[in-house]
């Protein structure tokens, strides 16, 4: 089984590569033309980012495997994850692959993290979120755990560092225990 990664147009395309140099599982990446936009603006080029992945798929090919429920897999993540994005999942839309996995891991009732970088919210996003928690997705706004940065210096922590620290956080959402938790650095 492979995890599905799906990269939208919000910016924290590197806590993607952190998520995917980490993975457990081999990677399925797809990305929306936007999420490929971000990537080159944040000089992380697409094509870069998916060397890492066992295998890559077109947001506008409806009939990749993963846009049917009946492949399985160990999860999916959208990271990031854009208020568009949350909004067409929330919603039902099925007009991408990335919306159509989504909707396929919810149907499935399989785990759906939605690592969403907005900020700040309305009260659209809010209600999207709720909508999507709800059917079972879970939200996991891209927040560093910053206590992983316990004991050092913080003018010396790096955005990797904390980006690091929420990889883990979200592959233990799905099941992969982190090497280190707020019980190991406190």
């Amino acid at each position: 089984m492979s995890l599905v990664l799906a990269v939208t147009g919000a910016t924290g395309v590197h806590a993607a590569r952190l998520l995917m140099d980490k993975s457990p599982w081999p990677v399925t990446l797809v990305a929306s033309r936007w999420g490929k936009d971000v990537c080159r603006r944040e000089r992380a080029p697409f094509e870069r980012l998916a060397e890492g992945a066992a295998e890559v798929v077109d947001d506008d090919d409806l009939s990749a495997p993963i846009a049917s429920g009946s492949v399985a897999t160990a999860g999916m993540v959208v990271l990031p994850c854009s208020a568009d994005a949350l909004g067409k999942i929330a919603s039902g839309l099925g007009d991408s692959v990335i919306s159509r996995a989504a909707h396929c891991h919810l149907k499935e009732r399989r785990r759906l993290v939605l690592c969403v970088r907005e900020s700040p919210w309305t009260l659209i996003d809010l209600d999207n979120a709720r909508k999507v928690a709800a059917a079972g997705a879970v939200v996991m706004p891209i927040s560093p755990p910053f206590y992983m940065a316990a004991g050092k210096d913080p003018d010396r922590v790096t955005m990797t560092d904390l980006l690091d620290a929420f990889a883990d956080r979200a592959l233990a959402v799905l099941g992969h225990p982190p090497d280190s938790t707020w019980g190991t650095v406190s």
